[in-house]
């Protein structure tokens, strides 16, 4: 999870250090932690937190009245309605038009110098939408062309794996949100967009189980049996043959006659007239997906309070 001094900070919600250094001090609104040198050090979430808390200003509330609501309370409805902006949606072309140049011939010190600077500096969810997803895309292109060795789709693949894990490492164990279930069927070894999802959901207050790539349809129905989760969300990227796919639209319909499933990626498509008659949901849509995670999160805060 990225970090961002103050600074920094103000750029991106709109907030003067001074204001973002009083709900600090006077409301415990935001809670940031100090580097060796004493530097105030935002996560993430604490620029998300800022951000929503500016937009409910925005909206006529009043800073007394959402600090009286509690830091807990505010992070939670922040998690369930915060939509993302154009902005945080629109990849970041010329960013990487500049990485594909340093991949052919493959400038490992300069790429990895690139992306990470460019990471640092907005928040993570942003770096997703805008950057490694549109990356890992771009670099499969190039790969299919014949243009990048596949070699250097594998470097470009683990890197932005490494950044993904390093991330969910760092997010709180929640044992309280909607069980969510995530994972890529049999034959399907492209974790990338799975992964993305599962940061996604987590950040959102959901409880993730992730399954990662290649799962066999009856120990996926196995574990859920187990688990009994709120959502099932499979990637899938693989194009595949007529008979895979009614294959794995028979399995999907078995999820689906016991738990909401739902499913992305490019695959998504293809199968999507053999569930015309299913319960399956297509969330390829970044914003639809979002909107499903947040109402999903919202449902279950409002069940906790009946």
């Amino acid at each position: 999870m990225n970090v961002h001094r103050i600074h920094r900070v103000a750029k991106l919600t709109g907030l003067s250090k001074d204001v973002v250094r009083v709900w600090e001090r006077r409301y415990g609104l935001v809670k940031p932690s100090r580097s060796a040198n004493r530097y105030r050090e935002y996560t993430d979430e604490e620029v998300a937190l800022l951000r929503f808390l500016k937009e409910e200003l925005d909206r006529g509330q009043t800073i007394g009245t959402l600090a009286a609501e509690g830091r807990s309370s505010l992070l939670q409805r922040m998690r369930s309605s915060s939509p993302p902006t154009a902005l945080e949606l629109k990849p970041h072309e010329h960013l990487l038009d500049e990485l594909a140049l340093l991949l052919d011939p493959l400038d490992k010190t300069r790429f990895e110098q690139k992306i990470n600077g460019a990471i640092a500096v907005i928040p993570f969810e942003e770096a997703v939408q805008r950057i490694l997803l549109p990356l890992q895309r771009r670099v499969g292109e190039l790969w299919h062309e014949g243009t990048l060795n596949v070699a250097v789709e594998h470097y470009v693949t683990k890197i932005i794996q490494q950044k993904f894990f390093s991330v969910i490492n760092q997010l709180p164990v929640n044992d309280a949100g909607p069980r969510v279930v995530i994972a890529c069927p049999e034959g399907e070894f492209h974790e990338i967009g799975a992964q993305a999802v599962a940061y996604l959901a987590a950040i959102r207050g959901c409880q993730v189980y992730y399954l990662g790539p290649n799962l066999p349809a009856a120990d996926l129905l196995a574990f859920c049996t187990r688990v009994k989760p709120a959502l099932i969300l499979l990637s899938l990227t693989e194009e595949m043959s007529e008979a895979t796919a009614k294959r794995l639209a028979e399995d999907l319909d078995t999820l689906g006659a016991q738990w909401s499933v739902g499913i992305g990626g490019r695959g998504s498509h293809a199968i999507q007239p053999l569930l015309r008659d299913t319960k399956i949901e297509l969330l390829d849509d970044p914003l639809l997906l979002r909107n499903r995670l947040s109402a999903l999160v919202a449902a279950k805060t409002m069940a906790s309070r009946i």
